[in-house]
């Protein structure tokens, strides 16, 4: 059960986001939100990429979103397929337009138009093919903390 409260149709807008972004990708997007992280946010988001088994895709190009939504915290990881064909700075740019959104109190809409903008670099790298299959469920996960 989450701790962290987000309306339905919040819910819908992220996980609307990231369906539309993995219809014309091989890629894998999941957003992880926590209340708080106890610890360096970037190790927090590799745990979590980890236990949700990110790096056990075919190609290694998921992406995960995490938002430790009261510490104010966040970042994106992607997996080292991902990571060897984005152009330097990618995830900066998807930082800052996630801040400035965030920074407007819309969580959902950051992370919609995020996840966006990462499905674009997937679908240019890894692009859909008559074979693949959803590799990770879209839904958003939640931790207890």
């Amino acid at each position: 059960m989450s701790a962290i409260n987000l309306s339905t149709i919040d819910r819908e807008t992220i996980v609307g986001a990231i369906r539309e972004a993995e219809k014309d990708t091989s890629g894998e997007i999941r957003v992880h939100l926590d209340k708080k992280c106890p610890e360096d946010v970037l190790d927090r988001a590799a745990y979590w990429f980890e236990k949700l088994k990110m790096h056990k895709t075919a190609l290694r190009n998921g992406v995960l979103f995490y938002v430790a939504v009261d510490d104010h915290k966040f970042a994106i990881l992607g997996d080292a397929g991902i990571n060897a064909k984005v152009p330097a700075g990618f995830w900066d740019d998807i930082k800052c337009t996630l801040l400035y959104y965030f920074q407007k109190g819309d969580l959902a809409g950051g992370l919609a138009v995020g996840i966006r903008m990462s499905g674009q670099q997937l679908k240019a790298h890894f692009p859909y093919q008559s074979d693949d299959v959803n590799e990770l469920p879209d839904d958003i996960s939640f931790g207890k903390s």
